[in-house]
């Protein structure tokens, strides 16, 4: 099993090459319909579509716990896909999510700005908005990436192979992909990294049952979760009194892919003042 992610500048024709590599390769391809769709099965449809790769406000992560929750829920998104076979992702952080794995071949697609708003005026779009369309975009998906996994969107370091458009075509990108990604370089996934997606999975779904059941102190975690093994959730930290823990016993329970809870959460100890 293999996945290949692409990041791209917006109008750099990343999409269009990812599409094209999934097709030749045989591979499921998850853009923004697909991603939104499998949230749509678990139940946050919503939540995923509203995120559009960019960056909560200011606000929103100071006063409201709803980013870290749907951060939670994409990831488990990203991982339930992977769980399912061959597959190349469109954006949404992908890279970083399977960053572990040798399986994972990550690409990114650029171009220069001059580049891009030929591109985009290619396709019908105002040759006066394309710039301010670019702006947005790359800020909004480089402001994601940072907000998410607190990592620069442009640094080299995190892709395997950077391809710039300036000077080829897009059936040319493609076939380079293709011959890197079926490379002997590329490892398959084992069994050992697939129940680790598994897992990853599993975890990212509890750590969002537990934000969203308000039990995090403001808006961080005061439960740390491990998945020791496949569908066993292991507590760890603090809750305020025994209701709480109660709580998180019945909340993490009704987390699907969980069958087994080790609560070992502990009473916040009371502070006393003399």
């Amino acid at each position: 099993m293999h996945f290949i992610t692409f990041s791209r500048r917006y109008g750099a024709g990343g999409g269009e090459v990812a599409r094209r590599v999934a097709e030749k390769m045989g591979y499921k391809f998850y853009d923004t319909d697909a991603i939104e769709y499998k949230a749509g099965e678990l139940g946050f449809r919503e939540a995923i579509r509203e995120m559009e790769e960019r960056p909560p406000s200011f606000f929103q992560r100071i006063f409201s716990s709803k980013p870290a929750v749907d951060l939670d829920r994409l990831n488990s998104v990203i991982y339930e896909l992977a769980k399912q076979g061959d597959a190349v992702f469109l954006g949404w952080g992908s890279h970083m999510l399977l960053r572990a794995f040798d399986c994972a071949f990550h690409v990114r697609v650029i171009a220069s700005k001059e580049k891009r708003i030929q591109n985009l005026v290619g396709r019908g779009v105002n040759p006066e908005d394309a710039p301010k369309l670019i702006e947005k975009a790359d800020h909004d998906r480089e402001a994601f990436i940072k907000f998410a996994f607190g990592a620069n969107w442009e640094d080299p370091d995190l892709y395997d192979l950077v391809i710039n458009m300036n000077k080829l075509s897009v059936e040319l990108a493609v076939e380079t992909v293709v011959r890197a990604a079926r490379s002997d370089e590329i490892k398959a996934c084992s069994v050992d990294a697939m129940g680790h997606i598994e897992m990853m999975a599993i975890k990212s779904r509890i750590e969002a049952a537990i934000m969203e059941a308000g039990l995090a102190y403001g808006h961080t975690l005061s439960i740390s979760v491990e998945i020791p093994e496949p569908g066993v959730a292991e507590l760890m930290g603090f809750v305020e009194d025994k209701a709480g823990l109660e709580k998180a016993q019945r909340v993490v329970e009704g987390v699907p892919g969980v069958k087994k809870v080790l609560n070992r959460l502990k009473l916040m100890p009371t502070t006393r003042y003399a």
